[in-house]
């Protein structure tokens, strides 16, 4: 079996890095390709996978084809591979909202995966959901998910409606989390922290309350009524949060990524 993945970018090098170093492709079945001329000067450093710069040199030998480049490269990019993809091909791409039937249509294609990754992918931290078209059997989609878990773990969903809620969730999700940890630690700053202490004092706590989640069965709400004793600082904070609809800010913005997803799909 060979994979190509087309963009060097940080989600394509991160897959194509991972899936290098897994147990379901030899040496030299992966190949990767990108247009940069600094990129591919940094890539042929690289031993694990073959590096091109023309898509009729690796295109037709692959059996797996991952799109890893922004979304609106993707009709340039449709565009050149049309009079080279093969019926057999699987294409899975990771471009958010560029629906299968948008790729079925501009590619002349049946086998198309689509799938939402995130950026803890970079540490084998990730968490990628993905649909498939109907054509895509049961035995390929096995293999799919095993090349996707090599970053962390994925999740199948029924429809691409669940692709696009997933990036609302997960994909953009770990902004939210950078955004809330920035938030303490310039309070940890503004009381009189200084930078390094600040840091340390929140990414540990982050570290330290999602290892004690996942290793109970206890929901969210119930930790928070464990760490909040009435009258108490914890929960000072919480009656803060409640008070300012911080709960109901958080949904929106998930819910305004989700949209936004949405939109992205109908734009192609």
């Amino acid at each position: 079996m060979k994979v190509l993945v087309i963009g060097a970018g940080n989600m394509g090098l991160t897959y194509a890095q991972a899936m290098s170093k897994s147990k379901f492709l030899k040496k030299k079945d992966l190949m990767i390709l990108d247009n940069s001329p600094e990129k591919l000067l940094s890539l042929e450093k690289i031993e694990h996978f073959d590096v091109y710069d023309q898509l009729k040199d690796c295109l037709p030998k692959a059996d797996i084809i991952f799109i890893a480049v922004k979304p609106f490269h993707s009709a340039e990019l449709f565009a050149k591979m049309k009079s080279m993809v093969l019926p057999d091909q699987i294409i899975i791409s990771i471009m958010a909202g560029v629906t299968i039937e948008t790729m079925q249509t501009a590619l002349g294609i049946t086998k198309v995966v689509r799938a939402m990754p995130n950026l803890p992918a970079q540490v084998g931290k990730g968490v990628t959901s993905f649909t498939a078209s109907k054509e895509v059997s049961r035995l390929e989609l096995i293999t799919v998910e095993s090349l996707l878990n090599t970053t962390g773990k994925s999740l199948k969903v029924s429809s691409e409606k669940y692709i696009d809620a997933s990036t609302g969730i997960s994909g953009s999700g770990p902004a939210y989390v950078f955004y809330f940890m920035q938030s303490m630690m310039e309070a940890a700053l503004k009381m009189g922290f200084s930078s390094g202490d600040s840091k340390v004092l929140v990414t540990q706590t982050f570290d330290g309350a999602v290892e004690l989640f996942n290793q109970s069965d206890l929901s969210p709400n119930t930790w928070m009524d464990r760490v909040a004793s009435k009258g108490g600082t914890t929960r000072a904070a919480l009656d803060s949060m409640e008070d300012n609809n911080v709960k109901e800010r958080i949904k929106e913005a998930a819910y305004a990524a989700f949209d936004r997803a949405v939109e992205l799909g109908k734009e192609k």
